[in-house]
């Protein structure tokens, strides 16, 4: 028993070796990208200014200020005896964030309710298939503000409008790749279950469902940082000046004077959807362990 016990340890030892290694991997690659990225702005930013560049663009202190400048802005007073940015933008950044995680919610039990309806009619799939396709050329900025009245004519907060037009952004790709996935079951696996005498929505929740999830968590993963994109850009049209989309055009009015301040507001955007990124990336982690012709 003991000797089981002293050869069991060793094992652990050598399984979580490949684990460390894997994470040291990745954060290495991380460090290596961002040198990369650093290395890279800086060098053309000497280039241009070196040279006098102005194609494609003028390379000058507005247009590419110094990375450093920009980090260091995040923990400077945004004003005059104010809260650092970094203060400011985190409030901005949970305020949208409550609105996308609501739009992204919505828009994914929408655009799966869709897929579900769809997948059972090929009727149904061909007749609405182009509108659904069709609603995404509407741009965003044409649809905020009739959003935006007609829910508050209900008394609907400004926020959940900001909410509704994040999920109609999310609500495409997902419709979209789960009606794939639910067409991709094994014909094989459902004949087997038909001649079980297995009903519809038993064949749609054991069996196209799980097979779905792949597709699912593929959506999922574009259709999260949408979500930040669509309340970031709704905010302005619902006149919301907490979120980060009212940051942006606060700090776009004084971008010839101070432009690190709007590079670093869009630096805390690009984090947080990179974070509804990852979010998603655990979740299917946790959820999705086989590939979809696994799934019987």
């Amino acid at each position: 028993m003991v000797e089981a016990e002293a050869g069991a340890l060793p094992e652990r030892r050598r399984g979580r070796l490949p684990a460390a290694r894997e994470v040291a991997t990745r954060v290495g690659l991380l460090v290596l990208v961002l040198a990369l990225l650093w290395g890279l702005w800086e060098g053309w930013r000497w280039i241009g200014t070196h040279f006098d560049l102005t194609w494609p663009f003028p390379v000058n202190d507005v247009t590419m200020p110094h990375l450093h400048r920009i980090v260091q802005a995040l923990f400077e007073p945004a004003q005059v005896n104010g809260p650092w940015l970094i203060d400011i933008l985190w409030h901005a950044s949970l305020f949208t964030a409550k609105e996308a995680v609501v739009g992204f919610l919505l828009g994914a039990v929408i655009g799966f309710a869709i897929a579900i309806a769809l997948s059972q009619s090929r009727v149904l799939e061909r007749g609405f298939i182009p509108y659904i396709v069709a609603s995404q050329t509407v741009p965003l900025l044409a649809i905020a503000p009739m959003v935006v009245i007609g829910l508050g004519s209900k008394g609907v907060r400004d926020w959940v409008s900001v909410a509704v037009l994040a999920a109609y952004l999310t609500f495409f790709p997902v419709t979209i790749n789960t009606l794939r996935g639910l067409q991709a079951a094994d014909p094989r696996a459902v004949e087997l279950m038909r001649s079980y005498a297995a009903g519809r929505w038993s064949i749609i929740w054991k069996l196209r469902v799980p097979s779905a999830l792949p597709f699912l968590f593929s959506a999922l993963r574009i259709a999260a940082p949408l979500a930040i994109v669509g309340a970031i850009i709704s905010e302005p049209a619902a006149s919301i000046q907490g979120g980060l989309g009212g940051a942006i055009v606060n700090f776009n009015q004084y971008y010839s004077i101070e432009p690190q301040e709007l590079w670093a507001t869009n630096t805390i955007a690009a984090l947080l959807g990179i974070f509804f990124f990852l979010a998603v990336v655990v979740a299917e982690k946790l959820v999705v362990h086989r590939a979809p012709e696994h799934v019987a």
